[in-house]
């Protein structure tokens, strides 16, 4: 069984609570975000993750934001709350741009290396707003991926939706206490409908085993 991990998003303005969007309560996820990253590097397990990084103008950003498509500038390119928490910090990363890449380039590239892949956006929807990203989950050819990060009714719940549309034969995990959402109502929607789809609900004490 191939395994990686799937980080979404776990970036200062996102988990810290002084970030500029904050997700409510995502702090307290930082021992397990941390457990999770110490197990995947110890297990060499490779970590795939997201990170929105943004330009003023960028489309989803607005001072009078809908909170469904636009949203208060965050994770501005250059600033400290677009880095990744320290509890998440990468192993040897290779970032693989926006800018579209041959496939076939890319793959080998992804294959010959031994770190994690980073995946820098604009949008929620890394496999929307990266074209790469699904060229780097088919490289990897994973049978087991474990999902984590924020926020779960919005990049979260776009990463399931991709990773599932993309690789349906993969068995998926999402670890319900290293996530959270912006509206708990949704987010405990989006519980039942992956328990639905037969996603496996699983805890970090779980997964480190």
């Amino acid at each position: 069984m191939t395994s990686i991990c799937w980080d979404v998003d776990t970036q200062h303005d996102f988990i810290a609570a002084s970030g500029l969007l904050s997700v409510p309560r995502a702090e307290t996820l930082i021992p397990n975000l941390k457990a999770l990253t110490d197990w995947a590097h110890a297990q060499h397990i490779r970590i795939v993750a997201s990170a929105d990084d943004h330009d003023p103008g960028d489309h989803e950003l607005s001072d009078t934001p809908d909170w469904k498509t636009t949203y208060p500038p965050h994770c501005m390119h250059g600033t400290p709350g677009q880095l990744k928490i320290a509890a998440t910090t990468l192993r040897n990363p290779m970032v693989v741009a926006p800018d579209p890449r041959d496939a076939g380039e890319l793959s080998a590239a992804i294959r010959a290396h031994d770190g994690d892949i980073l995946l820098p956006k604009q949008g929620t929807d890394v496999f929307q707003w990266n074209p790469n990203a699904a060229t780097v989950l088919a490289a990897l050819a994973p049978t087991r991926i474990i999902v984590y990060g924020v926020a779960t009714d919005i990049c979260t719940r776009a990463a399931v939706a991709g990773i599932s549309r993309l690789r349906p034969e993969a068995e998926l995990l999402i670890v319900i206490d290293a996530i959270r959402g912006i509206d708990d109502q949704a987010s405990r929607a989006l519980l039942t409908e992956w328990r639905a789809a037969g996603h496996l609900l699983t805890h970090t004490a779980e997964v480190v085993l």
